[in-house]
C-alpha cells in the first residue's frame, strides 16, 4: 500500500510539474485587419516560427469585422487572457492611437502591414507601402505607354498601407500621361468590392485600367471585367498573390501584381517578439522600421514565384 501511495504521489507531482510547465509558456498573437486569404500566407510563417519557439504559444487572430472598434476589443480580450505580446495590422491607425497606446501600456505592441507610427508601438515589420505603390505605378505606365485613366479599389482607405500605396502610385505617375482618377473603398466587404467595380465600369465605360490595391480587389476586378466582356480591353494591375491574380498574370490578362512577403511578417515578427520578451532588443532598429522587400510579378516570373509560395504554405 505504501508503494502504491508513493506512486500516486509521484504521478500527481509529475502532472503538477507538467501543468506548471504549460502555464509558463508565453503567448504571442498576430492580429490581422480582416478576413482574407492573404493572411493564410502569414499563418504559414507563424506556424514555421512555432516550430522554432517551443516555449511559446503562437496564434493568428481575425476580428469578426474589419472595424477599428472590433479589432480593439479583440486585442483587449487577448490582453485580459494573458497574452504576452501582440503584433497588429491596424485597421485605422489615425483614429486608434489612444486605444493602441492602451494596449501598448500593458504588453509589448508591434505593428505589421499597416503601421501606427504615432502610437507607442515598439517596431513595425512589413513592407514599405510607398515603394509598393511606386512599383504598381511602374506597372501602370508599362501597361499604358500612351497614357490613360485608371480607377483604384481598396479595402480601408484610412489605413496607412492604403494611403501610402496610393501616395506611391501618384508619385510614380508624376510627369506621365497615366492618371489615377478615383479610388473606391469597400471596408473589406467582398460584395461591396465587386459592386464598386461594377459601378466604376458603368460610370466610366472608356476607362483604360483598374488597380486592385488590396489582395482581394484584383480578383473582383477580374470577375467583373470577365462578366462584362472587357478582359484584355481594360488593363488590370494588382497587389498581392491571390490565385486568381496569379492566374491572370500567367494568361496575360493581368499586366502584373506587386507582392509583399506576409510569410516573413509572421515568421520574423513572432521571433522578434519572443526575443524582445527575453530581453534581447538587438533586433529593434533605431527608427523602429523593419522593411521586408516586395517584388513585382509579371508573366516571366509568375511560375517560379507561385512554386515558391506553394512550398512555403505547405511548410517545405
Amino acid at each position: 500500500m505504501k508503494r502504491i501511495a508513493l506512486c500516486g504521489i509521484a504521478v500527481i507531482a509529475s502532472l503538477a510539474i507538467g501543468s506548471v510547465s504549460a502555464q509558463e509558456k508565453k503567448s504571442l498573437a498576430f492580429v490581422v485587419n480582416g478576413a482574407s486569404d492573404f493572411w493564410k500566407i502569414a499563418e504559414a510563417g507563424v506556424k514555421k516560427a512555432q516550430s522554432e519557439l517551443p516555449k511559446y504559444e503562437l496564434s493568428l487572430k481575425y476580428p469578426e469585422q474589419s472595424a477599428a472598434a472590433i479589432q480593439q476589443r479583440l486585442m483587449d480580450d487577448l490582453v485580459a487572457a494573458g497574452t504576452d505580446a501582440i503584433m497588429v495590422s491596424a485597421v485605422d491607425p489615425k483614429t486608434s492611437t489612444e486605444a493602441l497606446n492602451r494596449v501598448a501600456g500593458q504588453v509589448p505592441l508591434f505593428t505589421t502591414d499597416s503601421d501606427a507610427p504615432n502610437s507607442k508601438r515598439i517596431a513595425y515589420i512589413g513592407s514599405s507601402n510607398v515603394e509598393l505603390g511606386k512599383d504598381a505605378g511602374g506597372l501602370m505606365k508599362k501597361a499604358l505607354p500612351n497614357g490613360g485613366k485608371c480607377v483604384g479599389f481598396v479595402g480601408l482607405p484610412g489605413a496607412d498601407n492604403a494611403r501610402e500605396r496610393i501616395e506611391g502610385i501618384k508619385e510614380a505617375l508624376k510627369g506621365s500621361k497615366v492618371e489615377l482618377t478615383d479610388v473606391r473603398g469597400d471596408d473589406i466587404d467582398q460584395t461591396r468590392a465587386k459592386r464598386n467595380v461594377e459601378d466604376a465600369l458603368a460610370a466610366n465605360p472608356n476607362i483604360d485600367c483598374m488597380v486592385g490595391i488590396y489582395s482581394y480587389n484584383t480578383p473582383r476586378i477580374y470577375e467583373v471585367l470577365k462578366e462584362a466582356g472587357q478582359i484584355g480591353k481594360i488593363k488590370i494591375i494588382g497587389f498581392d498573390e491571390d490565385p486568381i491574380t496569379l492566374g491572370g498574370v500567367r494568361e496575360g490578362t493581368i499586366a502584373g501584381t506587386v507582392v509583399q512577403n506576409p510569410y516573413e511578417w509572421g515568421y520574423q515578427g513572432m521571433k522578434l517578439m519572443a526575443k524582445y520578451l527575453e530581453g534581447d532588443k538587438s533586433g529593434i532598429p533605431a527608427g523602429g522600421l523593419i522593411i521586408v522587400p516586395g517584388k513585382v510579378i509579371e508573366k516571366a516570373n509568375v511560375d517560379a514565384f507561385e512554386a515558391e509560395l506553394k512550398a512555403r504554405i505547405a511548410g517545405k
